[in-house]
């Protein structure tokens, strides 16, 4: 007991001999030193949190006090250093740093794009179709582009082919076709429409109209697209028609000779022609349902006058909005004043945009 007490009397009296010899203005920096501490321990969070301030002063200050002072700290010399080499390093950042530009949000985009929509595209192919518009890019950007898009490379995105792409391909080569009738007003003359639609485009050829369809006149007019069609006629390979009997062996004749095999649907499965059934359906009900036809003559002018509309200008959302052949550009802006054009004397109404 009396020996503890000894030793730490003489504990203080070295103390008093130690602050005897230091300089008053060490003194006043420990005091500092002390006093920030203090200021920093009566905050209210649980755990003292420094900021950017109290660095820079603990920072400025412990450099002057001695060594032995420097442990009873409330950061060590690690976390002092640190902090003085983050300052030396943002105060000699320069902000135009020299090296490699960045890409730019235009050709990530279009390798994106590409990635997607080409599953069998690798680096080197998205590469040197980038070339070819003008866009020069290293397979390594490439590669580090797909990366932080989280995109897989090639042999991992190139999956089995989904049914809707598998059918879209199909529906490329395929045509279908089939009859639909118009009663006339007055004589009650039933007169019968032959058409033919591309499926893939949703483009409609209006063959023929007559009141006695049989197969020699069925047989001309699949003549008579072959030579409309010219050289597209090598991109089909499949009609798909009904059983009915104006397609004679002679009609299916003329499309094998250009390559095109007939396809016949079971009997009475309509559905199995769905997109000719669709476009009978929508004839009917925006022209034939809602207008007087008064003869043949006057059927083939409200025919042609639709199917220009039909193909031209009538948005399909098979299409994504867009019409099977457009006939003008769409443009990017809004015009500032719309025209509207009536067809078929109002029953249909198409809209232009017109220069102020």
């Amino acid at each position: 007991m009396w020996l503890r007490l000894v030793y730490l009397i003489f504990v203080q009296l070295s103390g008093w001999l130690v602050l005897l010899s230091r300089s008053s203005a060490s003194k006043d920096i420990e005091l500092l030193v002390l006093r920030h501490e203090v200021a920093v321990l009566r905050r209210t969070n649980p755990r003292p949190r420094l900021d950017w301030a109290d660095r820079a002063v603990l920072a400025g200050l412990l450099r002057r006090l001695p060594s032995l002072l420097h442990r009873h700290r409330l950061v060590t010399p690690g976390t002092i250093l640190r902090w003085h080499r983050h300052l030396v390093t943002k105060k000699w950042t320069y902000p135009n740093r020299t090296g490699r530009p960045p890409i730019e949000d235009t050709i990530v985009a279009l390798i994106k794009r590409m990635a997607q929509e080409n599953t069998s595209w690798g680096y080197r192919r998205i590469q040197g179709e980038l070339l070819n518009l003008g866009y020069r890019v290293a397979a390594s950007t490439i590669r580090r582009v797909l990366k932080h898009l989280r995109i897989p490379p090639s042999p991992h995105r190139d999956t089995d082919t989904s049914w809707r792409q598998f059918l879209r391909t199909q529906a490329t080569t395929l045509l279908a076709c089939d009859f639909f009738h118009v009663d006339c007003a007055v004589t009650l003359k039933r007169v019968y429409v032959f058409f033919v639609l591309e499926v893939a485009t949703r483009y409609v050829h209006i063959l023929g109209t007559t009141t006695h369809p049989d197969g020699p006149w069925t047989t001309q007019q699949a003549r008579n697209l072959l030579m409309d069609l010219g050289d597209r006629a090598e991109d089909f390979r499949f009609l798909i028609r009904d059983r009915a009997g104006q397609f004679t062996t002679s009609f299916d004749a003329v499309f094998a000779g250009a390559g095109i095999e007939t396809v016949k649907i079971p009997p009475g499965c309509p559905r199995a022609n769905c997109h000719a059934e669709r476009f009978i359906g929508t004839i009917r009900r925006e022209v034939t349902d809602r207008l007087l036809i008064i003869g043949e003559r006057h059927l083939r002018t409200v025919l042609t006058r639709y199917v220009t509309h039909y193909n031209t200008r009538r948005p399909h959302r098979a299409l994504q909005l867009v019409p099977p052949r457009p006939g003008r550009l769409i443009p990017q802006d809004g015009p500032i004043q719309i025209r509207r054009q009536p067809i078929l004397g109002g029953l249909i109404n198409e809209y232009k945009p017109t220069a102020a």
